[in-house]
């Protein structure tokens, strides 16, 4: 049964994430955080983190990890069985679609009406992200505000935006400054 659960919950997700991995994180959180609670939004948020580290798209990574945490290798297999093949099926038929209509003007209508919402996922998503990495409550007050974490993402976004550096390489001083900051508290 929990195999069931977890391919139709990564089915719905493969289904629904338009846009790649950022647009899929609320469909994710929705799924794994909230109607099931595999994870606890802290986990969720880790979880997002370690899936930018890694090869491969984050809702894979997700249901790869996921599907382990609650039914070992044979609940990640399910998982990222159900996260893929909405995909494989989608993209086979676009292709033959888009082979076929790609100079009919309606065809690239629909395409480009995509866009916006792609662009509200990804906010959505990552507003979540911040709300959980600067505050700890679910309201957001300025005394509870994590304001080391709020200095470190400024660091963070000034370096991605003036400099060329790699934001791999940001986040791994992301997370060197974040160390520096709880050593230096004590």
């Amino acid at each position: 049964m929990i195999y069931l659960k977890l391919f139709f919950s990564f089915l719905q997700i493969g289904l629904f994430s338009f846009g790649g991995g950022y647009a899929a994180m609320p469909l994710i959180q929705e799924q794994v955080v909230t109607q099931h609670g595999w994870l606890t939004m802290t986990e969720f948020t880790d979880l997002i983190t370690i899936s930018q580290m890694t090869p491969g798209p984050i809702a894979i990574n997700a249901a790869t990890f996921v599907g382990s945490k609650i039914a070992g290798v044979p609940g990640s297999v399910a998982a990222t069985c159900g996260c893929i093949l909405p995909s494989c099926i989608i993209v086979t038929l676009i292709a033959w679609f888009y082979l076929r209509y790609k100079k009919m003007k309606m065809f690239q209508s629909v395409l480009e009406s995509l866009r916006p919402a792609v662009v509200a996922l990804i906010a959505s998503a990552g507003i979540a992200i911040l709300h959980t990495a600067f505050w700890t409550d679910r309201i957001v007050q300025f005394a509870a505000t994590k304001w080391s974490m709020v200095v470190i993402f400024g660091i963070c976004l000034l370096l991605l935006r003036k400099t060329k550096l790699n934001p791999v390489v940001v986040m791994m001083l992301a997370g060197v400054m974040n160390v520096a900051v709880r050593y230096a508290a004590g």
